[in-house]
Protein backbone atom coordinates (compact mmCIF):
# COMPACT_ATOMS: atom_id res chain seq x y z
CA UNK A 1 0.00 0.00 0.00
CA UNK A 2 1.37 3.24 -0.48
CA UNK A 3 0.90 4.55 2.93
CA UNK A 4 3.43 2.37 4.39
CA UNK A 5 5.98 2.96 0.86
CA UNK A 6 5.43 6.37 1.86
CA UNK A 7 6.71 5.70 5.23
CA UNK A 8 9.09 2.88 4.23
CA UNK A 9 10.87 5.77 2.27
CA UNK A 10 11.16 8.01 5.01
CA UNK A 11 12.70 5.25 7.29
CA UNK A 12 14.56 4.70 4.51
CA UNK A 13 15.86 8.38 4.27
CA UNK A 14 16.78 8.03 8.09
CA UNK A 15 19.47 4.82 7.25
CA UNK A 16 23.38 5.43 7.58
CA UNK A 17 24.48 3.73 4.40
CA UNK A 18 25.71 4.51 0.92
CA UNK A 19 22.22 5.93 -0.11
CA UNK A 20 22.20 8.84 2.09
CA UNK A 21 26.13 9.73 1.53
CA UNK A 22 24.94 11.94 -1.74
CA UNK A 23 27.47 9.88 -4.03
CA UNK A 24 26.98 10.72 -7.01
CA UNK A 25 27.22 9.72 -10.72
CA UNK A 26 28.42 12.53 -12.45
CA UNK A 27 31.20 12.75 -10.29
CA UNK A 28 33.00 9.54 -11.34
CA UNK A 29 32.96 7.53 -14.14
CA UNK A 30 31.12 4.45 -13.15
CA UNK A 31 33.06 1.52 -14.91
CA UNK A 32 36.78 3.03 -14.14
CA UNK A 33 35.53 3.01 -10.20
CA UNK A 34 33.85 -0.51 -10.96
CA UNK A 35 37.51 -1.50 -12.60
CA UNK A 36 39.21 -0.59 -9.44
CA UNK A 37 37.06 -1.83 -6.30
CA UNK A 38 37.47 -5.25 -7.97
CA UNK A 39 40.80 -5.36 -8.04
CA UNK A 40 41.21 -3.69 -4.83
CA UNK A 41 38.98 -6.54 -3.59
CA UNK A 42 41.94 -8.71 -5.03
CA UNK A 43 44.76 -7.01 -3.23
CA UNK A 44 43.24 -5.60 0.20
CA UNK A 45 41.55 -8.54 2.15
CA UNK A 46 41.25 -6.41 5.15
CA UNK A 47 38.95 -3.61 3.50
CA UNK A 48 36.70 -6.02 1.65
CA UNK A 49 33.65 -5.10 3.94
CA UNK A 50 34.03 -1.85 2.84
CA UNK A 51 34.80 -2.87 -1.01
CA UNK A 52 31.59 -4.95 -1.32
CA UNK A 53 29.50 -2.43 -0.13
CA UNK A 54 30.48 -0.07 -2.30
CA UNK A 55 30.32 -2.37 -5.04
CA UNK A 56 27.13 -3.28 -4.38
CA UNK A 57 26.38 0.47 -4.88
CA UNK A 58 27.53 1.09 -7.92
CA UNK A 59 26.05 -1.78 -9.73
CA UNK A 60 22.67 -0.27 -8.31
CA UNK A 61 23.65 2.81 -10.06
CA UNK A 62 24.45 0.70 -13.42
CA UNK A 63 21.21 -0.73 -13.42
CA UNK A 64 22.07 -4.35 -11.84
CA UNK A 65 20.55 -4.51 -8.76
CA UNK A 66 20.57 -9.13 -8.51
CA UNK A 67 24.15 -8.47 -8.89
CA UNK A 68 23.94 -5.73 -6.03
CA UNK A 69 22.19 -8.06 -3.77
CA UNK A 70 25.44 -11.22 -4.41
CA UNK A 71 28.08 -8.10 -3.38
CA UNK A 72 26.04 -7.91 -0.28
CA UNK A 73 25.99 -11.41 0.67
CA UNK A 74 30.07 -11.17 0.10
CA UNK A 75 29.97 -8.38 2.60
CA UNK A 76 28.10 -10.30 5.07
CA UNK A 77 30.35 -13.37 4.44
CA UNK A 78 33.58 -10.66 5.22
CA UNK A 79 31.60 -10.21 8.54
CA UNK A 80 31.04 -13.74 9.60
CA UNK A 81 34.41 -14.24 8.70
CA UNK A 82 36.23 -11.43 10.45
CA UNK A 83 34.11 -10.02 13.13
CA UNK A 84 32.22 -13.00 13.98
CA UNK A 85 31.88 -11.16 17.27
CA UNK A 86 30.59 -8.05 16.52
CA UNK A 87 27.69 -9.11 13.37
CA UNK A 88 25.15 -6.41 14.41
CA UNK A 89 27.33 -3.34 14.37
CA UNK A 90 29.46 -4.40 11.52
CA UNK A 91 26.45 -4.81 9.19
CA UNK A 92 25.00 -1.91 10.16
CA UNK A 93 25.69 0.22 6.54
CA UNK A 94 24.89 -3.69 4.09
CA UNK A 95 22.15 -4.02 6.00
CA UNK A 96 21.09 0.01 5.21
CA UNK A 97 22.09 -1.17 1.14
CA UNK A 98 19.74 -4.02 1.27
CA UNK A 99 16.87 -1.99 2.45
CA UNK A 100 17.81 0.62 -0.49
CA UNK A 101 17.94 -1.76 -3.08
CA UNK A 102 15.09 -4.08 -2.36
CA UNK A 103 12.74 -0.68 -2.56
CA UNK A 104 14.00 0.01 -5.54
CA UNK A 105 12.89 -3.39 -6.66
CA UNK A 106 9.81 -2.77 -5.33
CA UNK A 107 10.37 -5.52 -2.94
CA UNK A 108 8.93 -3.51 0.36
CA UNK A 109 8.57 -6.42 2.82
CA UNK A 110 12.13 -7.49 2.45
CA UNK A 111 13.29 -4.07 2.65
CA UNK A 112 10.97 -3.13 5.19
CA UNK A 113 12.57 -6.11 7.36
CA UNK A 114 15.92 -4.52 6.82
CA UNK A 115 14.90 -1.30 7.99
CA UNK A 116 13.83 -2.71 11.07
CA UNK A 117 16.77 -4.93 11.96
CA UNK A 118 18.66 -1.59 11.46
CA UNK A 119 16.46 0.15 14.18
CA UNK A 120 16.73 -2.75 16.48
CA UNK A 121 20.35 -2.68 16.80
CA UNK A 122 20.55 1.17 17.02
CA UNK A 123 17.77 1.04 19.29
CA UNK A 124 19.44 -1.58 21.04
CA UNK A 125 23.31 -0.32 20.60
CA UNK A 126 22.86 3.40 21.08
CA UNK A 127 19.12 3.41 22.96
CA UNK A 128 17.55 5.22 20.10
CA UNK A 129 16.29 4.01 16.61
CA UNK A 130 17.84 7.30 14.88
CA UNK A 131 21.05 5.20 13.26
CA UNK A 132 22.14 8.58 11.74
CA UNK A 133 26.06 8.08 12.06
CA UNK A 134 27.39 7.25 15.94
CA UNK A 135 29.32 4.74 15.05
CA UNK A 136 33.03 5.28 14.41
CA UNK A 137 33.10 2.34 11.97
CA UNK A 138 30.23 3.64 9.78
CA UNK A 139 31.83 7.10 9.49
CA UNK A 140 34.87 4.96 8.63
CA UNK A 141 33.26 3.64 5.47
CA UNK A 142 31.48 7.03 4.76
CA UNK A 143 34.56 8.60 4.31
CA UNK A 144 36.40 5.65 2.36
CA UNK A 145 32.64 5.67 -0.21
CA UNK A 146 33.59 9.75 0.34
CA UNK A 147 37.34 9.65 -0.91
CA UNK A 148 36.12 7.61 -4.29
CA UNK A 149 33.77 9.66 -5.52
CA UNK A 150 35.82 13.05 -6.37
CA UNK A 151 37.84 15.78 -5.21
CA UNK A 152 34.78 18.02 -4.25
CA UNK A 153 33.59 15.21 -1.44
CA UNK A 154 37.70 15.36 -0.10
CA UNK A 155 36.73 18.03 2.78
CA UNK A 156 33.40 15.60 3.83
CA UNK A 157 35.52 12.66 3.97
CA UNK A 158 37.95 14.16 6.18
CA UNK A 159 35.56 14.83 8.40
CA UNK A 160 34.38 11.45 9.12
CA UNK A 161 37.69 10.36 9.87
CA UNK A 162 37.96 12.81 12.43
CA UNK A 163 34.29 11.70 13.82
CA UNK A 164 35.58 8.26 13.73
CA UNK A 165 39.21 8.92 15.60
CA UNK A 166 37.12 11.06 18.31
CA UNK A 167 35.03 7.85 19.17
CA UNK A 168 38.72 5.56 18.67
CA UNK A 169 41.96 7.33 18.75
CA UNK A 170 44.02 4.52 18.81
CA UNK A 171 42.25 2.98 15.24
CA UNK A 172 44.61 1.98 12.91
CA UNK A 173 42.45 2.28 9.96
CA UNK A 174 40.48 5.25 10.99
CA UNK A 175 44.11 7.14 11.15
CA UNK A 176 44.90 5.25 7.61
CA UNK A 177 41.69 7.00 6.44
CA UNK A 178 42.34 10.36 7.57
CA UNK A 179 45.67 10.87 6.56
CA UNK A 180 44.77 9.24 2.90
CA UNK A 181 42.03 12.25 3.10
CA UNK A 182 44.47 15.21 4.18
CA UNK A 183 46.70 13.88 1.01
CA UNK A 184 44.51 13.80 -1.20
CA UNK A 185 43.03 17.09 0.14
CA UNK A 186 46.39 18.77 -0.38
CA UNK A 187 47.07 17.34 -3.84
CA UNK A 188 43.77 19.79 -4.93
CA UNK A 189 44.98 22.90 -3.80
CA UNK A 190 48.82 23.55 -3.76
CA UNK A 191 51.42 20.98 -3.61
CA UNK A 192 53.65 22.48 -1.13
CA UNK A 193 51.63 24.71 1.60
CA UNK A 194 51.58 25.00 5.28
CA UNK A 195 49.60 22.02 5.55
CA UNK A 196 52.05 20.02 4.31
CA UNK A 197 53.64 19.47 7.78
CA UNK A 198 50.06 17.97 9.18
CA UNK A 199 49.88 15.61 6.53
CA UNK A 200 52.95 14.74 7.15
CA UNK A 201 52.06 14.11 10.47
CA UNK A 202 49.42 12.23 9.98
CA UNK A 203 50.86 9.95 7.71
CA UNK A 204 53.85 9.30 9.82
CA UNK A 205 51.41 8.44 12.45
CA UNK A 206 48.91 6.00 10.48
CA UNK A 207 52.52 4.56 9.61
CA UNK A 208 53.71 3.72 12.72
CA UNK A 209 50.35 2.14 13.40
CA UNK A 210 50.08 0.25 9.80
CA UNK A 211 53.67 -0.71 9.51
CA UNK A 212 52.32 -3.45 6.86
CA UNK A 213 50.61 -0.74 4.80
CA UNK A 214 52.78 -0.19 2.03
CA UNK A 215 50.62 2.50 0.23
CA UNK A 216 50.84 4.78 3.06
CA UNK A 217 54.35 4.42 2.86
CA UNK A 218 54.43 5.46 -0.42
CA UNK A 219 52.61 8.51 0.32
CA UNK A 220 54.77 9.81 2.85
CA UNK A 221 57.24 9.14 0.56
CA UNK A 222 55.96 11.80 -2.01
CA UNK A 223 55.39 14.29 0.82
CA UNK A 224 58.62 13.82 2.26
CA UNK A 225 59.99 14.52 -1.71
CA UNK A 226 57.62 17.87 -1.42
CA UNK A 227 59.31 19.12 1.16
CA UNK A 228 63.00 18.22 -0.54
CA UNK A 229 63.30 15.72 2.25
CA UNK A 230 64.36 13.01 -1.02
CA UNK A 231 66.77 10.62 1.28
CA UNK A 232 64.25 9.91 3.93
CA UNK A 233 61.97 9.55 1.57
CA UNK A 234 63.37 6.98 -0.55
CA UNK A 235 63.97 4.84 2.75
CA UNK A 236 60.76 4.76 2.69
CA UNK A 237 59.98 3.61 -0.96
CA UNK A 238 62.70 1.20 -0.39
CA UNK A 239 61.48 -0.58 2.96
CA UNK A 240 57.89 -0.58 1.05
CA UNK A 241 59.72 -2.05 -1.77
CA UNK A 242 60.87 -5.25 0.39
CA UNK A 243 57.79 -5.30 1.84
CA UNK A 244 55.10 -5.82 -1.31
CA UNK A 245 57.09 -5.50 -4.82
CA UNK A 246 54.34 -6.54 -6.95
CA UNK A 247 51.35 -4.96 -5.31
CA UNK A 248 50.62 -2.44 -8.19
CA UNK A 249 48.92 0.16 -5.29
CA UNK A 250 52.43 0.55 -3.73
CA UNK A 251 54.00 0.59 -7.44
CA UNK A 252 52.39 3.31 -8.93
CA UNK A 253 53.35 5.60 -5.97
CA UNK A 254 56.86 4.21 -5.94
CA UNK A 255 57.23 4.87 -9.95
CA UNK A 256 55.83 8.32 -9.20
CA UNK A 257 58.51 9.03 -6.86
CA UNK A 258 61.22 7.90 -9.25
CA UNK A 259 59.98 10.07 -12.08
CA UNK A 260 59.64 13.09 -9.73
CA UNK A 261 63.33 12.68 -8.87
CA UNK A 262 64.06 12.32 -12.65
CA UNK A 263 64.81 8.78 -12.86
CA UNK A 264 62.68 7.98 -15.74
CA UNK A 265 64.03 4.52 -16.96
CA UNK A 266 63.39 2.94 -13.43
CA UNK A 267 60.42 4.76 -13.24
CA UNK A 268 58.75 3.23 -16.29
CA UNK A 269 60.38 0.08 -15.07
CA UNK A 270 58.43 -0.21 -12.30
CA UNK A 271 55.10 0.82 -14.13
CA UNK A 272 55.69 -1.77 -16.93
CA UNK A 273 55.74 -4.46 -13.91
CA UNK A 274 52.91 -3.03 -12.49
CA UNK A 275 50.56 -3.15 -15.21
CA UNK A 276 51.61 -6.46 -15.79
CA UNK A 277 49.34 -7.41 -12.51
CA UNK A 278 46.47 -4.54 -13.24
CA UNK A 279 46.25 -4.00 -16.98
CA UNK A 280 43.36 -2.08 -17.19
CA UNK A 281 44.53 0.31 -14.24
CA UNK A 282 43.84 3.89 -16.13
CA UNK A 283 46.67 5.37 -13.44
CA UNK A 284 49.35 3.32 -14.62
CA UNK A 285 48.99 4.24 -17.89
CA UNK A 286 48.87 8.11 -17.17
CA UNK A 287 52.10 8.20 -15.37
CA UNK A 288 53.59 6.20 -17.98
CA UNK A 289 52.55 9.07 -20.41
CA UNK A 290 53.92 11.10 -17.89
CA UNK A 291 57.22 9.28 -17.49
CA UNK A 292 57.24 9.03 -21.85
CA UNK A 293 56.45 13.02 -21.61
CA UNK A 294 59.61 13.98 -19.47
CA UNK A 295 61.83 11.56 -21.82
CA UNK A 296 60.60 13.77 -24.92
CA UNK A 297 61.64 16.82 -22.80
CA UNK A 298 65.18 15.36 -22.05
CA UNK A 299 66.39 14.21 -25.43
CA UNK A 300 64.56 17.87 -26.92
CA UNK A 301 67.36 18.93 -24.44
CA UNK A 302 70.27 17.24 -25.49
CA UNK A 303 71.86 18.56 -28.98
CA UNK A 304 71.52 15.63 -31.73
CA UNK A 305 69.51 13.69 -30.49
CA UNK A 306 67.90 10.98 -32.89
CA UNK A 307 64.65 12.58 -34.34
CA UNK A 308 63.10 9.22 -34.46
CA UNK A 309 63.62 8.03 -31.00
CA UNK A 310 62.10 11.54 -29.88
CA UNK A 311 59.36 10.92 -32.38
CA UNK A 312 58.66 7.39 -30.54
CA UNK A 313 58.63 8.57 -26.61
CA UNK A 314 55.79 11.24 -28.32
CA UNK A 315 54.12 8.48 -29.88
CA UNK A 316 54.19 6.18 -26.80
CA UNK A 317 53.45 9.20 -24.50
CA UNK A 318 49.84 10.17 -26.68
CA UNK A 319 49.32 6.51 -26.60
CA UNK A 320 49.38 5.54 -22.97
CA UNK A 321 47.51 9.54 -22.62
CA UNK A 322 45.29 8.98 -24.73
CA UNK A 323 43.93 5.24 -22.64
CA UNK A 324 43.75 7.45 -19.38
CA UNK A 325 41.74 10.09 -20.69
CA UNK A 326 39.07 7.13 -22.38
CA UNK A 327 38.71 5.78 -19.32
CA UNK A 328 38.45 8.67 -16.80
CA UNK A 329 36.32 11.33 -18.96
CA UNK A 330 35.84 12.93 -15.94
CA UNK A 331 39.61 13.36 -15.19
CA UNK A 332 40.34 16.76 -16.20
CA UNK A 333 43.89 16.78 -15.67
CA UNK A 334 44.75 13.62 -17.99
CA UNK A 335 42.39 15.28 -21.14
CA UNK A 336 44.77 18.52 -20.52
CA UNK A 337 47.89 16.30 -20.28
CA UNK A 338 46.97 14.38 -23.30
CA UNK A 339 46.49 17.88 -25.20
CA UNK A 340 49.42 19.45 -24.26
CA UNK A 341 51.22 16.25 -25.51
CA UNK A 342 49.75 16.68 -28.66
CA UNK A 343 51.03 20.08 -28.40
CA UNK A 344 54.36 18.84 -28.35
CA UNK A 345 54.05 16.39 -30.60
CA UNK A 346 53.10 19.70 -33.43
CA UNK A 347 49.48 18.01 -33.58
CA UNK A 348 47.45 21.51 -32.88
CA UNK A 349 44.65 20.48 -34.27
CA UNK A 350 44.05 17.47 -31.84
CA UNK A 351 45.22 19.83 -29.12
CA UNK A 352 42.85 22.72 -29.89
CA UNK A 353 39.95 20.10 -30.24
CA UNK A 354 40.50 18.49 -26.91
CA UNK A 355 40.86 21.89 -25.03
CA UNK A 356 37.37 22.99 -26.97
CA UNK A 357 35.56 19.95 -25.52
CA UNK A 358 36.90 20.55 -21.86
CA UNK A 359 36.09 24.42 -22.01
CA UNK A 360 32.20 23.66 -22.92
CA UNK A 361 31.92 21.22 -19.94
CA UNK A 362 29.46 22.87 -17.75
CA UNK A 363 30.45 20.78 -14.83
CA UNK A 364 34.26 21.74 -14.07
CA UNK A 365 35.06 22.59 -10.28
CA UNK A 366 36.50 26.04 -9.86
CA UNK A 367 40.10 24.28 -9.63
CA UNK A 368 39.73 22.56 -13.03
CA UNK A 369 38.63 25.59 -14.57
CA UNK A 370 41.58 27.18 -13.71
CA UNK A 371 43.89 24.54 -14.34
CA UNK A 372 42.36 24.99 -18.09
CA UNK A 373 42.96 28.37 -18.30
CA UNK A 374 46.58 28.09 -17.56
CA UNK A 375 47.29 25.07 -19.74
CA UNK A 376 45.39 26.83 -22.72
CA UNK A 377 47.19 30.27 -21.92
CA UNK A 378 50.63 27.96 -22.28
CA UNK A 379 49.11 26.20 -25.40
CA UNK A 380 48.49 29.81 -26.94
CA UNK A 381 51.50 31.20 -25.77
CA UNK A 382 54.28 28.66 -26.39
CA UNK A 383 52.79 26.54 -29.34
CA UNK A 384 50.17 29.23 -31.36
CA UNK A 385 52.86 32.16 -30.61
CA UNK A 386 50.33 34.60 -29.18
CA UNK A 387 51.11 36.63 -26.20
CA UNK A 388 47.68 38.31 -26.52
CA UNK A 389 45.42 35.15 -26.44
CA UNK A 390 47.95 33.61 -23.62
CA UNK A 391 47.35 36.58 -21.53
CA UNK A 392 43.51 36.53 -22.24
CA UNK A 393 43.52 33.02 -20.93
CA UNK A 394 45.69 33.61 -17.83
CA UNK A 395 42.95 36.46 -16.68
CA UNK A 396 40.19 34.66 -16.96
CA UNK A 397 41.94 32.08 -14.38
CA UNK A 398 42.58 34.57 -12.17
CA UNK A 399 39.05 35.88 -12.27
CA UNK A 400 37.83 33.17 -10.33
CA UNK A 401 38.71 34.42 -7.40
CA UNK A 402 39.01 31.04 -5.23
CA UNK A 403 43.16 30.42 -4.70
CA UNK A 404 43.73 26.62 -6.04
CA UNK A 405 47.29 25.56 -8.12
CA UNK A 406 46.05 26.62 -11.15
CA UNK A 407 45.22 30.44 -10.72
CA UNK A 408 49.07 30.43 -8.96
CA UNK A 409 50.33 29.53 -12.37
CA UNK A 410 48.09 31.64 -14.16
CA UNK A 411 49.14 34.63 -11.99
CA UNK A 412 52.40 33.96 -11.98
CA UNK A 413 52.62 33.50 -15.99
CA UNK A 414 50.89 36.49 -17.15
CA UNK A 415 52.98 38.73 -14.78
CA UNK A 416 56.05 36.96 -16.31
CA UNK A 417 54.83 37.82 -19.96
CA UNK A 418 54.37 41.54 -19.05
CA UNK A 419 57.72 41.86 -17.46
CA UNK A 420 58.97 40.23 -20.31
CA UNK A 421 57.76 42.76 -22.14
CA UNK A 422 58.35 45.66 -20.48
CA UNK A 423 61.90 44.73 -20.07
CA UNK A 424 62.37 44.95 -23.54
CA UNK A 425 60.49 47.95 -24.09
CA UNK A 426 57.32 46.61 -25.97
CA UNK A 427 55.10 47.32 -23.36
CA UNK A 428 52.24 49.85 -24.34
CA UNK A 429 49.33 51.41 -22.73
CA UNK A 430 47.18 48.43 -22.68
CA UNK A 431 49.90 46.03 -20.92
CA UNK A 432 49.73 48.25 -18.09
CA UNK A 433 46.51 48.43 -17.44
CA UNK A 434 46.57 44.99 -18.11
CA UNK A 435 48.62 44.13 -15.27
CA UNK A 436 46.38 46.87 -13.37
CA UNK A 437 43.70 44.06 -13.73
CA UNK A 438 46.10 41.51 -12.41
CA UNK A 439 47.24 43.86 -9.50
CA UNK A 440 43.58 44.54 -8.75
CA UNK A 441 42.06 40.89 -8.78
CA UNK A 442 44.67 40.01 -6.25
CA UNK A 443 43.73 42.83 -4.18
CA UNK A 444 46.44 44.76 -4.70
CA UNK A 445 45.30 48.13 -4.67
CA UNK A 446 48.11 50.49 -4.87
CA UNK A 447 50.02 48.44 -7.53
CA UNK A 448 46.99 48.55 -9.46
CA UNK A 449 46.65 52.46 -9.27
CA UNK A 450 50.24 52.91 -10.23
CA UNK A 451 49.71 50.52 -12.91
CA UNK A 452 46.62 52.67 -14.40
CA UNK A 453 48.70 55.88 -14.01
CA UNK A 454 51.25 54.76 -16.26
CA UNK A 455 48.48 53.14 -18.63
CA UNK A 456 46.48 56.37 -18.64
CA UNK A 457 50.14 58.57 -19.25
CA UNK A 458 50.52 56.92 -22.95
CA UNK A 459 47.07 56.91 -23.42
CA UNK A 460 45.57 59.75 -21.72
CA UNK A 461 42.13 59.67 -23.42
CA UNK A 462 41.38 55.90 -22.82
CA UNK A 463 37.71 55.97 -20.72
CA UNK A 464 38.17 52.41 -19.48
CA UNK A 465 41.47 53.21 -18.05
CA UNK A 466 40.26 56.21 -16.01
CA UNK A 467 37.06 54.76 -15.42
CA UNK A 468 38.93 51.72 -13.55
CA UNK A 469 41.43 54.02 -11.95
CA UNK A 470 38.41 56.56 -10.37
CA UNK A 471 36.85 53.26 -8.96
CA UNK A 472 39.93 51.82 -7.31
CA UNK A 473 40.97 55.48 -5.61
CA UNK A 474 36.66 55.67 -4.32
CA UNK A 475 37.86 51.43 -2.97
CA UNK A 476 40.53 52.91 -0.62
Amino acid sequence: STISKNSLKASLLQLDCHFTWTLLEQDVDLDDLEETIVNQIKFFIESNLTNYNLLSYICHLKNSNEEALRNLQKAEEVVQKHHPDEIARRSLVTWGNYAWIYYHMKQYEEAQTYVSKVENICKKLSNTAHCKTQFPEVYAEQGWALLRFGGKNFEKAKNCFENALKNEPDNADFHAGYATALYRLEGLTCPCSEETSSTIEALKQAVELNPRDTCLMALLALKLQDLEQVDEGERYIEEAMQKTPDLPYFLRYAAKFYRRKGELCKAVKILKKALEVTPNSSFLHHQLGICYRGKVLQWRKTRNSPQDQVENFIQLAIFHLKIMADQKTKFIAAHIDLAGMYALGKRYEEAEKIFQELFHRNNLSYREKQQLYFSYGNFQRFNMKSESKAIQYYIEGLKIEKDSYGRHKCNEAVQSLLQQKFERGLGDARDFATLGLVHTLNGEKQEAIECYEKAIALDCNNEEYQNALFELRLSI
